[in-house]
């Protein structure tokens, strides 16, 4: 599968005022092999060891990534194949409260442009090494980049629960912890 053929079918079956992207959840291709597509951890996307320069074009694959178990794969109606990513493939690079209020809910956006709302549909998930991750669509998760993170803990809530201080920040009524010391 050639990185040509995958686009051109793209092309002719996604509209650009899907907010959501494209069903993929619903397509089941037969599987065509890997392809040398790699998400480094930073969030730049590689094809045969040369960086995207083109954003609309990063936007249109990853409006197809799907991921199944611990792989991920771009998908067409016809065709999936699999790529490599690092970590996650997408970054939360900026937050603002929205409507300017601190405890308001929390507005983030993604290194592709997404936005969302942190939320019960857009949850927060902490792993064991203090990284934070938030889910974006499906089960396609973003990384708080660390610049993120070192805003948060300042603007964090302390809560002292059994002999440590747990930081949280809240959204939607709702208080998701970001670390503990």
């Amino acid at each position: 599968m050639s990185l040509d053929n995958l686009f051109a079918q793209l092309d002719g079956h996604l509209s650009g005022e899907e907010k959501q992207g494209p069903p993929v959840e619903l397509w089941n291709p037969e599987y065509c092999g890997e392809i040398n597509l790699q998400i480094k951890q930073n969030g730049d996307w590689f094809y045969m060891g040369t960086p995207f320069k083109r954003l609309s074009l990063v936007k249109l694959f990853a409006s197809v990534l799907k991921k199944e178990g611990d792989e991920f794969f771009l998908v067409t109606p016809v065709e999936k194949v699999k790529i490599q990513v690092e970590d996650s493939p997408f970054l939360i690079t900026r937050w603002e409260w929205q409507g300017g209020e601190p405890h308001s809910d929390l507005l983030l956006a993604t290194n592709l442009g997404d936005e969302l709302v942190l939320s019960e549909h857009h949850p927060l998930r902490l792993d064991g090494e203090g990284n934070i991750y938030i889910t974006v669509r499906r089960n396609l998760e973003a990384k708080v980049h660390r610049n993120v993170y070192y805003q948060w803990v300042e603007a964090a809530q302390e809560v002292a629960t059994n002999g440590c201080t747990s930081l949280f920040m809240h959204s939607q009524g709702r208080g998701y912890e970001i670390g503990r010391y």
